[in-house]
């Protein structure tokens, strides 16, 4: 991992990026606290609240984004790759977090089945394993593109390729998880 630029040169609109189940709701929500800025998860725009992740309406989700990213700060976790280029548009900076897909898939069963109120989930709660889930993690076990999109923007970057790397994120931030 390259050295960790401060938080403050990230401004006060970062985005994180990465693959399913990396932990980008839990950083979001980690940088939020830290810097008084309410995080904002995508997952939560693209699905309809009370419900087993049922999808929003395209053109109702891609409005909520849009509003979201008009205003002053956030820190915004997800990709949802279609509607980024507004998001680069708007942000001050970008992290990329990724880890093994093996880890992931981990994560994926263990939130599912048993973390119902966790970080960034669909108001509600309601969740269940989905074979959908199974096998995007699988297409998405490379995430270079993410990288490279990040790093085509010129905006300041930090990449974590790990969890031992993320960690060293959290530390160089003084971030901390919510308990």
């Amino acid at each position: 991992m390259h050295p960790i630029p401060p938080l403050a040169a990230f401004g006060r609109r970062i985005m994180i990026n990465g693959p399913t189940t990396s932990g980008k709701s839990t950083l979001a929500d980690a940088i939020g606290r830290k810097l008084g800025i309410k995080p904002v998860h995508i997952d939560q725009f693209s699905h309809l609240p009370d419900t087993d992740w049922q999808p929003r309406p395209e053109a109702e989700f891609h409005a909520l984004h849009d509003a979201a990213i008009l205003e002053d700060e956030w820190v915004m976790d997800g990709n949802y790759t279609v509607i980024m280029p507004q998001r680069y548009a708007r942000a001050t900076g970008i992290v990329v977090i990724d880890d093994h897909f093996l880890r992931r898939y981990v994560r994926y069963f263990r939130r599912t089945l048993f973390e119902h109120d966790r970080i960034g989930s669909v108001a509600g709660g309601r969740d269940s394993v989905k074979w959908e889930m199974v096998a995007w993690i699988w297409k998405t076990r490379d995430s270079s593109k993410y990288r490279r999109m990040a790093a085509q923007s010129g905006l300041p970057l930090v990449v974590c390729n790990s969890l031992e790397e993320l960690q060293a994120l959290y530390d160089a931030w003084g971030l901390e998880r919510r308990a």
